[in-house]
Formats: C-alpha cells, sequence, structure tokens
C-alpha cells in the first residue's frame, strides 16, 4: 500500500479544539485551532514508506499527531498534548479515541512542573533578551506563557488540566493587548513560579507516568488496526468467490 494511496486523515481517532477559543481568551480575529491523534493502518506502518510522526495542514490550522507520537508526549507532560485531551471542545472521537481520554489522568506526574516551568522560565529569558535588543514584545505569546503557568501549578495541585481561565481572563486579555507594563508582568510570573514551586512540593501527583498502561493501550490500538485489515482482506476475497 503506498502512502499515496492512503488518506491518513481518514484515520484520525480523535479531533479537538485547542488555543484560545478553548481558553475563552479568543476574539474576533482568533484561529480555530484543531489538533488530534490519528491511527496509520497495519500495512502501511509496516512497509517501506514509513509514516509521518503528525500530519499538519496549515490552511485549515490542524495538526494530528501519530498514536504513538502523541502518547510519548504525552508521557512527557508535554502542554500542547495534554491540553488535547482535556479541552471541553471535542468535535470527533471513534471508540479507541473515547478510551485514550478515559485514561488521560494516567499522563499526569510530577514531570509536569519539570515540562511546563522549563518552556516558560526558557521563553521569559529569551523575552528579555528580545526587550534589551530591540525593545519589543509579542504580548500573545507572553499572555499564553503566564496561563501556562496557571495551568502547570493546578494540575499539580487537583490532577485535572484546566482549559478555561475565566478567573483570569480579564488579566490575561490585557496582557494580550499589551496594555500591562513589562515589569508588572514579570512581577505577576515570578508570584505564579513561587505559586507553582509550592504546588510541586506539595503535589500528589506519582513520580512517573502510567507507561504500562500508555503501551497496553497502543498495542492494543496496533492489533486493531491489523484486525481491520485481515477484515478487509477476507470481504474482498469473499467479493471475489
Amino acid at each position: 500500500m503506498a502512502a499515496k494511496h492512503c488518506n491518513l486523515y481518514d484515520r484520525v481517532i480523535y479531533r479537538c479544539v485547542v488555543g484560545s477559543r478553548a481558553y475563552g481568551l479568543d476574539d474576533a480575529e482568533s484561529d480555530t485551532d484543531r489538533r488530534g491523534v490519528y491511527l496509520p493502518p497495519a500495512e502501511l506502518h509496516w512497509s517501506l514508506y514509513g509514516i509521518p510522526e503528525q500530519l499538519e495542514n496549515d490552511e485549515t490550522e490542524e495538526v494530528y499527531w501519530e498514536l504513538r507520537k502523541f502518547l510519548i508526549l504525552a508521557l512527557k507532560a508535554n502542554p500542547n498534548v495534554l491540553e488535547c485531551l482535556y479541552t471541553p471542545l471535542v468535535e470527533m472521537v471513534t471508540p479507541l479515541g473515547e478510551e485514550l481520554l478515559q485514561m488521560r489522568s494516567s499522563f499526569l506526574s510530577r514531570l509536569v512542573y519539570q515540562t511546563y516551568n522549563g518552556y516558560v522560565m526558557s521563553q521569559f529569558k529569551r523575552m528579555q533578551a528580545h526587550i534589551r535588543n530591540h525593545g519589543t514584545l509579542k504580548w500573545k505569546h507572553v499572555m499564553h506563557l503566564v496561563r501556562l503557568l496557571i495551568s502547570g501549578t493546578q494540575v499539580l495541585r487537583h490532577g485535572f488540566v484546566p482549559i478555561r481561565v475565566d478567573e483570569y481572563r480579564d488579566q490575561l486579555i490585557a496582557i494580550k493587548k499589551g496594555e500591562v507594563p513589562w515589569e508588572d508582568v514579570e512581577k505577576w510570573r515570578l508570584s505564579l513560579h513561587k505559586d507553582f514551586e509550592k504546588a510541586f512540593e506539595e503535589t500528589n501527583l506519582p513520580e512517573r507516568p502510567d507507561y504500562e498502561r500508555a503501551n497496553r493501550f497502543l498495542i492494543k490500538a496496533r492489533r486493531s488496526a491489523v484486525g481491520e485489515e485481515l477484515l478487509h482482506e477476507f470481504r474482498g476475497e469473499t467479493r471475489e468467490g
């Protein structure tokens, strides 16, 4: 089966909306960012052609991760992937996709602190350098970094990835519009970091995510893809007979 003969978008098992529309931070100019997961057919997965780790359509703002890649990112507490599992804006889900959602808490661990904190800190350092050198900022990006700190703290405290940020909406929108001085943003960021560290010290999340459960699910999904192809071949042989 050549890659050109298989539309991998037809293999999507889960599609959702993330980004500003999911967070409740959208405006008239906001895009609709769709993300999801696809399960490649077994024959293509085994073939010389291989499969892409993700499908991207820039025109429609869509990105779909191959299932194994998605699971690995989730186990590493990748914020973008974890938010896919908790967004309330789900557009399509198959039975396998539903099973993936039911195990979403298995991906949450103390790694959240390392991943979220490392990314936010590195990005703020880059922005500080950018201000010194250019005097400008991408305020939308600043807003999302602050939102990420708030989200990470809630994950550590409650074992749940919050998506909507209604309580902080006005403050975040003000940052997005560039209405908050950088010094005030930095002061809030430092305060949030202290709260984040405190949440990390007190969290009940496990040291590591449930790799074993994720692996069992992946194997089950792979077997289902094999079963689909065997059934397809059987039906083809039956028609020919």
